[in-house]
């Protein structure tokens, strides 16, 4: 009778003999920029050439959903074995982040995959082409296991605009609901806390994007006849922020603040550590709402975190008071509890599996 080893086994040898980095290599050389407005021919072909005949292999069959809004194109997979079974939908994105050809450590090509030590480099090994690679030669060693069946019914949604804020998934999600209806969502893309420590999160965060401009005057003053006569935008700014959030990323606001985290939660992550590894960044002492650990500071709505800002003057007139600033801030609450189950008519829990 197959077993759950055996499955691992399967894995391990299709990692070992090379077959499954020969897999993501090829997936990464797709330069599936979506920040790039070129890119468009390349998110195509990544869907059709790559993953379509991949889902064939394991009997799934396969269409393209059209962007609303004329972006990446998605791709809905679907493997049915028995109405009695359970399903599974899995979430993935073949978009990735701009290549910086010439920008990585070592001059390492972004668009191949090299390995250094346990770590494979290449842009998407770790968002989100690694994952979904993950999960289809899961199934195939699943599928193998057991002589041909999963024991469940699969299916998939592929984006290409993820890293562009995914401008129409929820709209595209609207109008397929009945073909993403599904007892299970697993979506394979996040941080984990630890490198070495497997991460299952059953929700996740979602977020929206403010963006606060003061527009003052036109064109910008010479500092010297108009510097502390003229209102500073970038000033005014800082001080809506600072009105917000304390110096330590505190909410100031009582209405703002997330509720308290649950006794149960709290047990849950008592042995759980964020450990950074050592090209990662050092965690900020006391930093973050109070009487929470670091694992534990994730968990709630955060704060307002700032993700860019600017204040503009006149080209080449470096002392010149500034018009205009503009801010762009990220506000994070608990989203997919209610809004993917009210989407895709979940009807159990969620799974995030982090890269």
């Amino acid at each position: 009778m197959a077993t759950r080893a055996d499955a691992i086994a399967r894995v391990r040898e299709h990692l070992n003999s090379g077959a499954f980095l020969a897999e993501l290599g090829r997936r990464v050389g797709y330069r599936t920029e979506s920040q790039n407005p070129g890119s468009g021919e390349a998110l195509r072909a990544y869907l059709v050439d790559d993953l379509q005949p991949a889902f064939a292999a394991l009997d799934f069959s396969t269409r393209l959903i059209e962007s609303p809004s004329g972006k990446g194109p998605y791709l809905l997979a679907d493997y049915r074995e028995d109405a009695s079974l359970p399903t599974v939908l899995t979430y993935g994105h073949g978009d990735v982040v701009d290549g910086m050809e010439g920008e990585w450590r070592d001059n390492l090509d972004p668009w191949k995959t090299t390995t250094k030590g346990e770590r494979v480099y290449g842009r998407g090994t770790a968002d989100n082409k690694g994952q979904h690679s993950i999960n289809l030669a899961a199934l195939r060693a699943v599928r193998e296991t057991r002589g041909g069946k999963l024991g469940f019914n699969a299916k998939f949604i592929i984006e290409t605009g993820e890293e562009i804020g995914s401008p129409d998934l929820r709209q595209v999600c609207e109008a397929h609901r009945e073909e993403l209806k599904a007892d299970l969502f697993l979506a394979s893309d996040g941080p984990r806390l630890s490198a070495d420590r497997p991460t299952i999160f059953l929700g996740c965060r979602g977020g929206n994007r403010i963006h606060l401009d003061v527009n003052l005057r036109e064109g910008g003053n010479h500092s010297g006849n108009w510097g502390g006569v003229l209102a500073n935008p970038a000033t005014i700014l800082c001080n809506a922020i600072a009105s917000l959030v304390d110096g330590k990323g505190r909410m100031k606001l009582d209405a703002l603040k997330p509720p308290r985290i649950s006794n149960a939660v709290r047990a849950a992550l008592a042995d759980v550590k964020i450990e950074p590894t050592a090209d990662e960044p050092a965690l900020a002492p006391d930093w973050g709402e109070e009487g929470l650990s670091p694992a534990a500071t994730p968990f709630p709505d955060v704060p307002m975190p700032c993700c860019s800002s600017a204040s503009s003057s006149a080209p080449n007139m470096k002392r010149s008071s500034t018009p205009c600033a503009r801010i762009c801030m990220v506000t994070a609450f608990r989203w997919w509890k209610s809004a993917a189950r009210s989407v895709l008519r979940l009807r159990a829990p969620m799974l995030i599996v982090p890269g």
